[in-house]
């Protein structure tokens, strides 16, 4: 089972307490440990746990928690540098962190690139240590789930130039109902990055980007603003971060392609926003341009300091499990940097040491924009960029991604697995998902149609442990679910759909609307244990689907299985003008004529053929004398 540590809040005397109060000494770990050079030339791959700070870890009654901070800078020699992405061995290009470049001197990607010999002289027990000692406290920065591993993400950037919001710690929890009833699966995690600051997973990356800003500002390095191209999450997240940091903010949008919840986050933020005729592959040529010519900052995924925050929701899932590696994780992709720095945030933990495996990625694309699917498809040959329809998962409608020769390294190296979820597949993955109790993006709609397919191929196996990445919170698609559940979706059947019931308000009327509905929710919740959305009407039933049927007027049910035994002789004890009949058959194919049933097949015909025995009970209207 997964750690509830950062599921725990901090205790309330952490978080309001007289100011004129000092904070009181921890009694084990510290949050900022000694990791001094002198030490670390004494120091071995045998050590464990953080030294104790040399001086006292309370904070001072005038301070706040960035001076508290200063007070315990400690040296170290870990440091970072861009190379060029997959460069080969014998490479020797490199760009200080200091630098603004966005492409290698061949118009490649870039890549992070840390000290790993550095990093080796602690063994994975001291990693896991100190990063746990960090979780839930309020010292600067560490607080945040990003910056808690500083030291694998910026690790020369100083306390006083990091803006963060102390983002990441986002729930992972345990999607019991939906694992078992839809997907016969026992062990199906959800890692939701929705929420957050700005609600979606863009903030672990834009708290990195925007403090290194921060920083090349303050060393008067030419930087009047930050810009992005956006569909929506990454303008919301940098509008945020720039605000705080008092940075202006330049944000590209499609014009009419995002929601209006994403839409509202940068300009309320005071980001100047362009709402320009085109789509995110046009944005995003443009924001190229005008970077080239003015001294705005890049701040999309072309940019790789994005993924260094983005990793830590990789290391952050190992953490959760107790630093135990899940055998699948599924990413929705677009423009494909995510899928990326999930598997770079593995990896470093493998080989630091922390874990001794990596698990198996999944990326998820929208069909409507699944030139990464198409890719994989035909052998990882020919890669070409696709013209992006309309999707709901409006955030990856991406024809032509930055980071397409990231997302195939980290699936070949991965024994990763490309899926598509088609725009009805996406959205009644996304109901279902609603119906157990989440509130999901379709995006992460996208995911979990992934991981459908892959546990009815078999690909996925039941005691698997999975864990889908949420992206964005369900809050900002709002209007995709009332679209939904009104039907008004052209072209779509929209089968899990649960539209309100309009009810005169008298006493009658009510009643008789909430027995139906209560007979009503016998069959959802059958048909929701069944998770293949069978017609009520249906006059064929398979003999292995539990399942309830409503007859007409009526009002006759069928449920077979202990379970929906009970649920069914519930509501007959309750309303006596019903009655439960056990009846007992072989074959669950019935006709079902008024509240008249009919078995198809005799019992011998169907025992000879080697059938189980099902019990199956009958709810009907009672018959007047």
């Amino acid at each position: 089972m997964a750690s509830s540590s950062l599921l725990r809040p901090a205790s309330p005397s952490s978080l309001f307490q007289n100011p004129n109060t000092p904070k009181p000494k921890p009694k084990t770990l510290v949050s900022f440990p000694t990791i001094a050079a002198s030490s670390l030339s004494s120091s071995s791959a045998t050590n464990s746990a953080p030294a104790a700070a040399a001086t006292s870890n309370h904070r001072a009654a005038h301070e706040n928690i960035r001076e508290e901070a200063r007070r315990h800078v400690k040296s170290h020699n870990f440091s970072a540098k861009y190379v060029p992405f997959n460069a080969p061995p014998d490479s020797t290009e490199s760009y200080s962190l200091d630098e603004i470049v966005y492409r290698s001197r061949s118009g490649g990607l870039l890549d992070v690139q840390h000290d790993m010999d550095a990093l080796r002289q602690f063994d994975g027990n001291y990693w896991k240590t100190l990063f746990d000692s960090r979780v839930g406290k309020t010292t600067w920065p560490y607080g945040s789930g990003v910056w808690s591993k500083k030291e694998w993400v910026l690790p020369e950037i100083g306390s006083d130039d990091i803006v963060s919001a102390f983002e990441g710690n986002s729930n992972l929890f345990w999607a019991e109902r939906f694992g078992k009833q839809f997907l016969g699966m026992n062990d199906l995690w959800v890692k939701h990055c929705g929420i957050s600051h700005t609600g979606s997973f863009k903030d672990l990356g834009m708290t990195v980007l925007v403090s290194q800003v921060n920083r090349l500002r303050k060393m008067k390095r030419p930087v009047v603003g930050v810009g992005c191209a956006s569909t929506g999450d990454t303008s919301a997240a940098l509008s945020a971060y720039c605000a705080s940091a008092g940075i202006p903010s330049i944000v590209f949008l499609p014009a009419d392609k995002i929601s209006m919840a994403q839409l509202v986050q940068p300009i309320a933020n005071g980001a100047f926003v362009l709402s320009i005729d085109t789509d995110f592959d046009g944005c995003m040529q443009l924001i190229r341009e005008v970077t080239a010519e003015l001294p705005i900052y890049l701040a999309n995924s072309l940019n790789s300091l994005r993924l260094e925050g983005q990793k830590t929701a990789a290391i952050e899932i190992l953490q959760q499990f107790d630093w135990e590696v899940p055998d699948w994780v599924i990413v929705p992709g677009g423009n494909l940097g995510n899928i990326y720095a999930f598997y770079k945030g593995f990896k470093m933990c493998h080989e630091l040491g922390l874990v001794d495996k990596i698990p198996r990625l999944v990326c998820a694309q929208a069909a409507n924009a699944n030139p990464l699917y198409l890719y994989y498809k035909n052998g990882w040959k020919d890669f070409k960029a696709v013209k992006a329809n309309t999707t709901f998962a409006s955030a990856i409608q991406i024809g032509d991604p930055v980071s397409v020769d990231r997302a195939v390294f980290a699936l070949k190296n991965s024994n990763g697995i490309v899926e598509e979820a088609t725009e009805e597949e996406l959205m009644d993955a996304m109901a279902q998902a609603d119906s157990t109790g989440m509130f999901i993006c379709p995006h992460t709609g996208v995911a979990l149609t992934a991981l459908f397919k892959l546990r009815n191929s078999g690909v996925i196996g039941p005691n698997d442990r999975t864990v889908v990445v949420s992206t964005a919170h369900g809050l900002k698609f709002t209007q995709s679910k009332i679209d939904y559940h009104s039907k008004a979706i052209p072209d779509m059947a929209c089968k899990f759909a649960n539209p309100p019931v309009q009810v005169k308000a008298d006493f009658g009327a009510v009643m008789d609307v909430l027995k139906g509905l209560l007979f009503a929710g016998v069959w959802g919740f059958v048909r929701s244990l069944d998770g293949r959305g069978l017609d009520p009407e249906s006059l064929n039933v398979d003999q292995n689907q539990q399942c309830a049927m409503k007859g007409g007027e009526k009002h006759s049910y069928m449920s077979s299985g202990n379970t929906f035994h009970s649920a069914v002789a519930v509501i007959a004890r309750q309303f006596e003008e019903y009655e439960l009949i056990p009846f007992h058959c072989h074959n669950l194919n019935l006709i079902l004529l008024g509240h008249h049933i009919t078995k198809a097949r005799d019992e011998e015909e169907t025992t000879a053929n080697g059938m189980h025995e099902t019990g199956t009970w009958v709810l009907r209207r009672r018959e007047k004398n």
